[in-house]
């Protein structure tokens, strides 16, 4: 996952509403949308067919958890999943009970260096894996969010035109921040203006990647999702299972009471 756009708490009725789109390699096989686990809570979201995890994931009770992974030259393969995380948080009932629980026994060098935004109807948190003995947590207030392939404190080029288009959507759809309205800002190619900071090895950083739909020759944006958690009853899930510019946003809400697949491995490799 390459680009998390989180409006928590902002919205009448609406507590959180979650827009994500999933960068990857075409090459690297991927459900965009399924039961990850059946059980009390049932989860929804993406899953890995490499390491069988997720980038995002969402519980029958509003939990959301997503995550997007440091650019790295060196990923050791000999670490745990990233895709395990998503999972962990949302199997319990609340977001804060989840971070608590979490991340006192996350050790961040089990895993390569990524960043996560977990919340549900009540509270919203960043929390940061790229270094320490332990998750660097912090509780967000109120507010419209922009999580890309950075640490969300940082302001970037993708960062701050995304967080420009969400702006002019929600605008331009009379403050109603809609599905919709974020599926737009999903969709835009328009690279983000200004200095690109270098790939690691110190390649340069395609200008396609600091757009919010990417598509460039072996990589791109993979699939789509958006999340609407209402006030009460369970959220409302969307899924694109390609790029949003070309594939159509379909609701898979249906999937909190459809029949469980059978059940999967646990995640456990690289991501």
């Amino acid at each position: 996952m390459c680009l998390l756009i989180a409006l928590s708490r902002t919205i009448p009725g609406t507590p959180l509403l979650v827009a994500a789109n999933r960068d990857e390699l075409y090459a690297r096989p991927a459900e965009p949308i399924t039961v990850l686990s059946g059980d009390q809570p049932r989860i929804l979201g993406g899953r890995d067919e490499v390491a069988g995890g997720t980038w995002l994931a969402v519980n029958s009770h509003g939990v959301l958890a997503g995550l997007t992974n440091q650019p790295s030259a060196s990923r050791d393969a000999t670490k745990r999943s990233r895709g395990e995380l998503p999972l962990m948080f949302a199997a319990y009932p609340d977001a804060a009970t989840a971070v608590a629980e979490v991340c006192g026994r996350l050790d961040p060098a089990d895993y390569n260096p990524c960043w996560l935004l977990v919340g549900d109807r009540h509270t919203l948190f960043s929390i940061d894996l790229t270094g320490g003995s332990r998750p660097a947590v912090r509780e967000l207030p109120p507010g419209n969010y922009v999580l890309e392939n950075a640490p969300l404190r940082r302001e970037s080029a993708k960062q701050q035109r995304v967080a420009a288009l969400v702006d002019a959507a929600l605008a331009a759809d009379d403050g109603q921040a809609t599905a919709a309205a974020l599926a737009t800002v999903l969709c835009d190619h328009q690279p983000a203006a200004g200095p690109q900071p270098p790939l690691p090895g110190g390649l340069p950083r395609p200008a396609e990647i600091s757009a919010a739909c990417v598509h460039t020759a072996q990589y791109g944006t993979r699939s789509a999702m958006i999340v609407s958690v209402p006030a009460d009853g369970l959220p409302q899930v969307q899924v694109a299972a390609g790029a949003p510019c070309r594939t159509p946003l379909l609701d898979r809400t249906s999937l909190w009471t459809s029949p469980a697949p059978a059940a999967v491995a646990a995640p456990g490799g690289p991501r």
